[in-house]
């Protein structure tokens, strides 16, 4: 699949991005946005059902936490949910028939079948874990992921450390790139019945990999600020 990729110059620097990423990434973010605002304008003690359904959500993820972290994790429940629910729906995108909207190049897809918006996400999670095992642990925090009992060590260390968020972006990359490609073959071999078992898998796998991408960035900060033993 192609992208819509526009190319300015800052600099004497040409800099491309993709258009259509950032078109099917902010509308995720408008949803989801939207969503929040419907849902909590008249909260009450009585929930109706949308409340209902919301907090049934909030305690799967305080519930997740919980059980991975169990001292002070409520505190990580705005990143972790943040991060489900936009891939969730970003994921969900791709099954959505915005590919007859025709562009100038490239199609209207998953944002997250964009190496580029799947890496982002992955360096932030880096960046939080790092931070938050910085602020608990302090100087302790690098002597524990940095090995000094030789080079070798170190070298393994850190490159577990890079490789983390490295396999979070390209397993999400990669299965929802895969599917919509299958999609793809699918309709070109039949329009009619071929795609639906795909895209209801698709479906599944669009759950799937938001909550293993949760789960993994939940086990990253546990780690990070967990007490060692």
């Amino acid at each position: 699949m192609e992208h819509w990729v526009y190319t300015f110059n800052i600099a004497d620097h040409n800099l491309a991005v993709n258009l259509d990423t950032i078109f099917t990434m902010w509308f995720a973010m408008a949803v989801i946005i939207l969503f929040a605002i419907f849902a909590t304008r008249k909260l009450s003690v009585i929930p109706g059902k949308i409340q209902a359904v919301c907090e049934s959500v909030l305690r799967f993820f305080w519930g997740t936490l919980d059980t991975m972290i169990p001292n002070d994790n409520r505190k990580h429940v705005p990143l972790v949910a943040s991060l489900f629910l936009f891939i969730l729906t970003a994921n969900l995108m791709g099954q959505l028939p915005l590919r007859i909207i025709h562009l100038k190049s490239g199609e209207l897809a998953s944002p997250t079948n964009d190496i580029n918006l799947t890496a982002a996400m992955a360096v932030i999670v880096l960046v939080y874990y790092v931070g938050m095992g910085i602020k608990q642990k302090g100087p302790k925090y690098f002597l524990h992921e940095f090995s000094f009992t030789g080079i070798v060590m170190a070298l393994v260390e850190l490159l577990e450390m890079v490789t983390r968020p490295l396999s979070l972006a390209i397993r999400l990359f990669a299965n929802i790139f895969a599917g919509e490609i299958l999609v793809s073959i699918a309709l070109g071999l039949s329009a009619y019945f071929l795609p639906l078992p795909i895209m209801l898998f698709e479906i599944l796998v669009a759950f799937i990999q938001a909550t293993v991408f949760m789960m993994l960035t939940i086990a990253y900060v546990s780690s990070a600020t967990g007490e060692e033993h």
